[in-house]
């Protein structure tokens, strides 16, 4: 069954390109790369997210509140309408990250959203996550507000695969041509040779992983993709009125 349940801690680092080399390299003692990067450097993963009208999820979210929920719909890639992608609801709750997702091909994803009405039951799906998305769908009149995609380099601990660290850069995002099916491109968001690095793990970190973090002076930021590209564009269109204000 398509389905993965996610429950744990994330803590996210911006790193420049000496800080990723350098820290990747000490990784790999105690980490090994995922499958798919064993064979490629990086796979592309590609999001739209969902938001009503005037923005209140992600508002609310950069409000700081001790609980946070959000839709976006995943794949790998960029799929065509007939494939296997993610429609899945991550929530925060005190600082855990509960994520729970279901296959669906990408016009019935496209069809759920926008209807509200489940799509017929197939065995790829996951009943149980489908209620509850369909449950969010009733609370808010979701559309599709930001195409977001970036290049990933995912390692797993040797003797621990439930902690996990991956590395992100090229993130990339538009607020037009909202379609996964369309390729993924977009304005940066990060300058040139910046990385992000996130820390998931279910309970604490290894006592091996907190050395090398102080050996390395990786220090914890807060950083949501979603969050920072809002704020972005907060910013670019008070300047853009501002401009017009003056010209």
């Amino acid at each position: 069954m398509a389905i993965e349940v996610f429950n744990r801690y994330e803590n996210k680092y911006l790193l420049d390109s000496n800080a990723y080399r350098t820290f990747y390299l000490a990784l790999l003692e105690y980490m090994e790369l995922d499958d798919y990067n064993k064979q490629h450097e990086f796979y592309s993963i590609t999001n739209l997210y969902y938001d009503t009208e005037h923005n209140a999820l992600i508002r609310n979210s950069l409000a700081k509140p001790k609980y946070k929920e959000k839709l976006r719909l995943r794949a790998y890639g960029t799929p065509g309408r007939e494939a296997k992608v993610y429609l899945e609801i991550k929530k925060k709750v005190l600082g855990l990250v509960n994520k729970r997702r279901t296959a669906l091909k990408l016009h019935e994803a496209y069809d759920f959203v926008r209807t509200g009405a489940e799509p017929v039951f197939q065995e790829y799906m996951n009943r149980q996550v489908l209620q509850e998305i369909t449950y969010f769908l009733r609370q808010y009149e979701l559309q599709p507000k930001l195409y977001l995609g970036y290049d990933r380099k995912a390692l797993f601990c040797k003797n621990n695969r439930d902690l996990r660290i991956t590395f992100d850069t090229n993130i990339r995002c538009r607020r037009h041509d909202l379609l996964l099916e369309h390729g993924n491109y977009g304005e940066a968001l990060l300058e040139p040779g910046q990385w992000l690095m996130e820390v998931k793990a279910e309970k604490t970190i290894p006592m091996w992983l907190s050395r090398l973090l102080s050996e390395h002076q990786m220090y914890r930021t807060s950083f949501s993709k979603y969050g920072n590209e809002y704020k972005k564009m907060l910013k670019n269109s008070k300047t853009e009125r501002e401009s017009a204000l003056y010209a």
